[in-house]
């Protein structure tokens, strides 16, 4: 009675083991789209953090400029220096701690005032990614995020 219900089963020579293969590989691409995405949003927080200490350095450097300020006065907006932005720039970044997810972090060039009113701040660092760093960094390259950031110290000025 056992035999009325035996369905023989027939495979073509070769096909042993192809599904194993095709599920490996379809493993293999999804662990790659994700480790990907993981680099990708790591990277873009970063640039966030790194932007807000750019931020932070240029309203810093907005109002710094104190010599200038005393000696020539203010119209509408207060005036900037190159060497004050730079300087003060380096400060705020000495004054804080570097940012999870950076390896390092410096003033980049560009940094100044851009026409005298505006202090202009960028930044560079380091990206330090999650489970992909070691191997970008073993092949000899790294992620380097660069950043500016603009601000002014405007003085309102009442309506006679």
């Amino acid at each position: 009675m056992s035999g009325l219900w035996r369905v023989p089963v027939r495979r073509a020579k070769g096909e042993d083991g192809q599904l194993s293969l095709l599920v490996l590989g379809l493993t293999v691409i999804a662990l790659t789209l994700i480790l990907g995405a993981m680099a990708v949003t790591s990277v873009q927080v970063t640039r966030m953090r790194l932007l807000d200490a750019a931020d932070t350095a240029a309203l810093d450097a907005a109002d710094e400029d104190e010599e200038s300020i005393y000696s020539g006065g203010i119209d509408q907006v207060v005036p900037v220096s190159d060497e004050a932005v730079q300087r003060t720039a380096a400060e705020t970044l000495a004054g804080r701690e570097m940012p999870a997810g950076l390896r390092s972090w410096q003033v980049a060039p560009g940094t100044g005032a851009a026409d005298g009113q505006t202090a202009v701040v960028r930044l560079t660092g380091e990206a330090d990614l999650p489970l992909v760093g070691g191997l970008i960094r073993g092949l000899g390259g790294s992620v380097t995020v660069t950043v500016e950031s603009r601000a002014q110290a405007r003085v309102p000025v009442a309506a006679p």
